[in-house]
């Protein structure tokens, strides 16, 4: 990033934070006056600014309300940007084809997806925008009817794993390549492989480029099936499924027993919210069957619980309270076990 726009991503974060629409959308426009590309500012300064709200509330430096106000802020942001006469006169003529982008099933996070959108538009390409959870089969019906070339997914939870791969597998049956990103494929795109994504790309510019570079291939039904992996969504994902409101209801008691909650102050993270996901994230790491994304999430847990003053030993009890709950779950409990050293 060049020093401009480091200097507007700034300006238009600070406006976000504060709430300030008006003040945020003047910061965007004053960009595109100074010469700033309007897919630089859609990538280098919105894309930017918001990645940077998430990690402030990760520290804790902004609450809940406000981060949900600033992601608000920057999705009009770029609702304003996409109506900019510039990007209209990118829109001229033929488009290069038909991309149709959606949040898998589940999946609430949209900002990645609309910048892709967005910068898809304004490449030449005529684009279905889908938005938040949308169900599979609503999703094949769309792919059914309007055909296109590509479907883009989106997802950044490894919750939606599962989800995630039902889709893949539904647009494929359906004879269109998909295309996905997003955090909860793994920095590396390793989760994209092991679903039988046909392409991944780290973010909305590298999507484009790998569009723009030519159509994806399509796979043949049996290739599809050569190419999923045994254990996905085997025995154990099913029986932990299942005994997921037991686990919930299990681990809230200990917690409940083991670490109060002090009186006159939040909870932080001793939820029943919270540990449920926890089990989907643990579900999640069955269903790839890789320790490492559950480990992950369980540090990434406690980082995040101390800076917000919540007892350190939280999130070991609440991992030893899971693993008691586990009989007959070998590979579930070896994972557990791992996070849990993880965390020493």
């Amino acid at each position: 990033m060049n020093d401009e726009a480091e200097r507007y991503a700034e300006a238009l974060r600070a406006a976000a934070t504060a709430g300030d629409e008006y003040a945020a959308i003047d910061a965007a426009r004053a960009a595109l006056d100074a010469g700033v590309p309007l897919e630089t500012m859609l990538l280098d300064v919105v894309a930017v600014a918001q990645a940077r709200v998430g990690l402030d509330w990760v520290a804790n430096r902004l609450t809940v309300a406000q981060e949900h106000t600033a992601t608000a802020v920057h999705e009009r942001v770029l609702a304003v940007l996409a109506h900019e006469p510039a990007a209209h006169g990118h829109r001229a003529g033929p488009s290069k084809g038909r991309v149709s982008v959606a949040c898998v099933d589940g999946e609430w996070h949209t900002f990645p997806a609309r910048l892709l959108a967005e910068v898809l538009r304004l490449r030449g390409w005529q684009v279905d925008y889908l938005g938040a959870h949308v169900p599979t089969a609503h999703l094949v019906v769309h792919v059914h009817r309007t055909a296109p070339g590509t479907v883009a997914l989106s997802g950044s939870i490894a919750t939606r794993l599962p989800a995630a791969h039902a889709a893949i597998t539904a647009c494929q049956a359906a004879g269109v390549p998909v295309l996905v990103g997003g955090a909860a494929f793994g920095p590396d795109g390793r989760y994209a492989r092991l679903l039988g994504a046909d392409a991944w790309a780290p973010d909305a510019r590298a999507a484009a480029d790998l569009l723009d570079a030519g159509p994806l291939p399509r796979r043949s039904a049996a290739g599809l099936s050569a190419d999923r992996p045994p254990h996905l969504a085997g025995h154990e994902y099913t029986l932990l499924t299942e005994r997921a409101p037991e686990l919930v209801r299990g681990v809230m008691a200990d917690l409940d027993e083991r670490v109060p909650v002090a009186e006159g102050t939040e909870p932080a993270g001793h939820t029943a919210e919270e540990v449920a996901y926890a089990v989907d994230f643990l579900r999640a790491a069955v269903y790839v069957d890789d320790p490492a994304l559950f480990a992950s999430f369980t540090g990434w847990t406690a980082r995040m619980l101390a800076t917000r003053d919540a007892p350190a030993r939280l999130p070991a009890v609440m991992l030893d309270a899971l693993d008691a709950r586990l009989a007959g779950l070998p590979r579930t409990r070896e994972i557990v076990a791992l996070a849990r050293a993880g965390l020493r």
